[in-house]
């Protein structure tokens, strides 16, 4: 994709946070806006860096964590293609809490904090908008605390693969779900180690619950599967 064909303001219409405001609110936002094609393993920033923008990603993944001090890696969130990190620190005017790296090859767009205030002056309906995206955000890491400590690793490993990384037909009831990072890193976004999610996923292919070929996991009976007595 080249940059000087990618229309930074048609794609802002396709996110849900910028998906009901008007074509010259999406213009004066695009000018603020910088597309960047990053490598595998580059850092985005660092924890501790001042933030004074947030992100997209438009197209790879990219994993925000955290190190312990004995230099344990804790992976936070995995953020595909369409998703948005760094909203939050960027309204508290905070330094970054976490780091961000790309995990394959990304296109990330970037948008101003400047941009983002200006719009917010201008129309308190998009404000709004900016606080129910939040409000999501919240929301989902309420949920991933509420399974790390309620539910098992079994039953984590599951929801993950029927939590909508693919979505059966109507009437369908069989999905394929593609690994989109390497299991090392959905281990540790599930609080689990990489043997235990290897361990996992050969036990539910050993009860017939699903089909691994390498990253690809046919799950032949989605219903059958949600109600294994594990989850």
């Amino acid at each position: 994709m080249s940059h000087d064909k990618f229309d930074v303001a048609r794609y802002l219409g396709t996110l849900p946070l910028f998906s009901n405001i008007t074509e010259p609110e999406r213009e004066r936002l695009a000018q603020d806006c910088h597309l960047r094609r990053l490598e595998r393993g580059r850092t985005i920033f660092h924890v501790g860096d001042a933030c004074r923008e947030f992100h997209v990603v438009v197209m790879g993944q990219v994993k925000l964590f955290a190190m312990s001090p004995t230099g344990v890696e804790k992976v936070i969130h995995l953020c595909g293609p369409g998703r948005s990190f760094g909203e939050a620190v960027m309204f508290m005017q905070a330094p970054y809490l976490v780091t961000a790296q790309t995990l394959t090859d990304t296109l990330l767009l970037t948008i101003e904090r400047a941009a983002v205030l200006r719009e917010i002056e201008r129309s308190p309906a998009f404000s709004l908008r900016m606080l129910a995206g939040l409000s999501r955000r919240l929301q989902g890491l309420v949920q991933d605390v509420e399974s790390v400590s309620l539910h098992s690793g079994t039953q984590r490993v599951i929801g993950y693969l029927l939590g909508g990384r693919s979505i059966p037909e109507p009437g369908s009831v069989s999905m394929t779900v593609t690994l989109p990072v390497s299991k090392a890193a959905i281990a540790s976004r599930l609080s689990i180690t990489p043997e235990y999610f290897s361990r996992v996923l050969s036990e539910l292919a050993t009860q017939g619950l699903i089909e691994v070929d390498k990253r690809e996991i046919h799950i032949p009976d989605v219903a059958r599967l949600a109600n294994y007595p594990g989850r």
